[in-house]
C-alpha cells in the first residue's frame, strides 16, 4: 500500500507568505538560492552589488532588488530596514552567500591583501549576524544560514586568508548560535568545496577533470546542490539545528587522497 506524504514534512517545506533576505544574489550559488526559495513560494529582498544582476534575479523570482556593499555597516542596516518595511512580521530569514577567494602564497600577501579577504568573507557575516539578527529575534526568531568553506576545514595551498578567513566564519557561526538561541534565532552554514559557479568555470577543463577524478561522488556541485542545502536550513526541515557547519562537498573532506591533490 502506497505511503503517504507526511504533511509535517511537507508543511516544513512550504515558505509561503515568508520573507528571506538573500545576500550575493545576483548569480551562481545565490541565484539558485532564490531560485530554490521562490519555488517553495517565498518572498524575496535579492541584495547584490550589481544592480543589473540583482534586478535580473528578482524579476525572475518576483522579488525586490536592493544594491549595497554588505562589507558596510550602513548598507546592511539599510538592507534589513527595507526588508522590514517589505516583509514586516513575516520577515523570516536571511542567507548570505558573499564570498571570493583570493589564491596566492602566503609570502606574497599584502596588508591590502589580508583585509579585503577577511572583508570579502567575514565582515559582511558579522554585520548580517548583527543586525540581522537582531531584526529576527525581535520579531520572535527565524534563521540566518551562510556559505562557510571546506578551506575553513583543510589547509589548501595557496588558500592562507581565505581559509583562515572561512575557519573564522565557521566560529562566528557557532558562536552566535549559542548567543541568540535562547532568543529562538537559529544560525547555521554550509561548507561546499568546488562548485560550478560562473567564476570557477572559468578555471578551464583540466582543472575540473582533476578535481572529478578524486572525488568520491566524481564530481563537483551544481550551485543548485548548495542551494538545496542552504534552503533546508532556512526552512523548518532543520528546526532543532542551529551552530551546524554542514559538509556539502561530494566527500572530499574525509578523503586523504584530495588533500594529497590538493596541496599540489
Amino acid at each position: 500500500m502506497p505511503v503517504s506524504p507526511d504533511d509535517d514534512v511537507l508543511k516544513s517545506l512550504d515558505l509561503r507568505g515568508r520573507g528571506y533576505v538573500v545576500i550575493g544574489a545576483g548569480q551562481g550559488i545565490g541565484a539558485a538560492t532564490c531560485r530554490a526559495l521562490a519555488g517553495l513560494g517565498a518572498r524575496l529582498l535579492c541584495v547584490d552589488n550589481d544592480i543589473v544582476r540583482g534586478a535580473a534575479i528578482a524579476q525572475e523570482t518576483g522579488g525586490s532588488a536592493v544594491v549595497a556593499d554588505v562589507t558596510k555597516r550602513a548598507d546592511v542596516a539599510r538592507v534589513f530596514a527595507e526588508a522590514h518595511d517589505l516583509f514586516g512580521q513575516d520577515l523570516s530569514g536571511a542567507v548570505d552567500i558573499v564570498g571570493m577567494a583570493r589564491i596566492g602564497p602566503l609570502g606574497s600577501l599584502t596588508d591590502e591583501d589580508w583585509d579585503e579577504q577577511f572583508d570579502i568573507v567575514l565582515r559582511h557575516a558579522f554585520l548580517t549576524i548583527q543586525i540581522g539578527g537582531e531584526r529576527l529575534a525581535a520579531r520572535g526568531g527565524g534563521s540566518l544560514a551562510f556559505v562557510g568553506s571546506i578551506s575553513g576545514h583543510l589547509s589548501i595551498a595557496g588558500q592562507s586568508a581565505y581559509g583562515a578567513a572561512k575557519a573564522a566564519l565557521h566560529h562566528l557561526v557557532e558562536t552566535a548560535a549559542h548567543e541568540l538561541g535562547p532568543r529562538q534565532v537559529r544560525v547555521n552554514a554550509v561548507a561546499p568545496s568546488f562548485v560550478r559557479t560562473p567564476r570557477l568555470l572559468g578555471l578551464g577543463a583540466d582543472f575540473w577533470n582533476g578535481i572529478s577524478a578524486a572525488l568520491p561522488l566524481r564530481r563537483p556541485a551544481e550551485p543548485s546542490e548548495i542551494a538545496k542545502a542552504l534552503v533546508f536550513l532556512l526552512s523548518d526541515m532543520s528546526t532543532c539545528m542551529t551552530g551546524a557547519i554542514m559538509p556539502v562537498d561530494g566527500g572530499l573532506a574525509n578523503v586523504a587522497a584530495v588533500k594529497g591533490f590538493l596541496q599540489e
